[in-house]
């Protein structure tokens, strides 16, 4: 396994400056964020452009990979996190477009994996979204075959604000839709596994890694803590609202030694990566780092 964070929080930082940073620090990968270049409105750690992948050459993508490997950081995936099954033609369209792009970059890379959401619609219920992902899907996972590339899902169900209720923005966060992917589509789809949305869905952790240990292609490390007397004041029908709060890992409820014993047990040996969404580290690039070095202090004794 190796050590790395996801490059998302430090938006108004190049790409370089990043790295170097990382690799003093001792990280040793990097989970290059790559949404669309754009001064519009972004959603909440999301929108950061380290590599702009619509303009990117394929000869400036081998430059970055190679000047990453000289600062000892290997390249865990590329990140793009929108929701290809939105409601919107339009946005769905730019969404698939983008994402095409951000393959093709991985592939001139030679990064083998992209990480993104399955997407889903709020107002339908999972079985109609998933009928939908079954006409939309096949499509871009070709394209990503085509360049020998492959799809993590996030198992995030996206239910953090009103504009995302009552459905989420992402379908691909329970064992009921995750058997489904994988008949689907194992081979080509994999899971970008992020433990904390266990914690607020009550799925059982082990067990979890467990069934679908051997399909985890990546690792978010990402801790979440209950509110409990939010949980109380709201109930657990309002979902992520009021009660369940991002944290570091080892500041929240995740049990990392069930974590990674059970990891261990499924034999994965791929990037552990620091996904940085606790409001308590914010504020300024120091106050992200203060946030990612605590991370790293307490996940390096199971990371070897």
């Amino acid at each position: 396994m190796k050590l790395g964070l996801l490059t998302a929080p430090f938006a108004d930082t190049p790409l370089g400056e990043v790295a170097d940073w990382a690799s003093s620090a001792g990280f040793e990968a990097l989970e290059i964020a790559c949404w669309p270049k754009s001064s519009g409105a972004a959603r909440r750690y999301a929108g950061t452009s380290h590599i702009d992948a619509a303009a990117t050459l394929a000869s400036q993508a081998k430059e970055i990979a190679a000047a990453l490997a000289e600062e000892n950081l290997s390249i865990s995936g590329l990140g793009f996190y929108p929701n290809p099954l939105h409601p919107d033609a339009a946005h769905r369209k730019a969404v698939i477009d983008h994402l095409k792009k951000v393959i093709v970059l991985a592939s001139h890379m030679g990064v083998p994996l992209v990480n993104t959401f399955c997407g889903g619609d709020a107002a339908k219920t999972i079985d109609a979204n998933w009928q939908e992902a079954l006409k939309l899907w096949p499509d871009i996972i070709a394209h990503a075959r085509d360049n020998g590339v492959k799809l993590a899902f996030e198992n995030c169900p996206m239910i953090f604000s009103y504009d995302e209720w009552p459905g989420g923005h992402n379908i691909a966060y329970s064992p009921y839709i995750w058997r489904r992917i994988l008949e689907a589509w194992g081979g080509d789809v994999g899971m970008n596994f992020d433990p904390s949305h266990l914690v607020w869905q009550m799925i059982d952790q082990a067990r979890f890694i467990r069934e679908f240990g051997p399909y985890m292609l990546h690792v978010h490390a990402k801790d979440l803590m209950i509110d409990h007397d939010g949980l109380y004041e709201r109930g657990i029908l309002s979902a992520g609202m009021g009660w369940q709060v991002p944290r570091m890992p080892g500041l929240g409820d995740v049990d990392w030694n069930v974590i990674f014993s059970g990891l261990y047990r499924v034999g994965y040996d791929g990037a552990i990566i620091i996904e940085h969404e606790d409001r308590r580290f914010e504020g300024s690039d120091d106050e992200v780092k203060r946030g990612f070095l605590l991370a790293r202090d307490v996940l390096r004794p199971f990371v070897k």
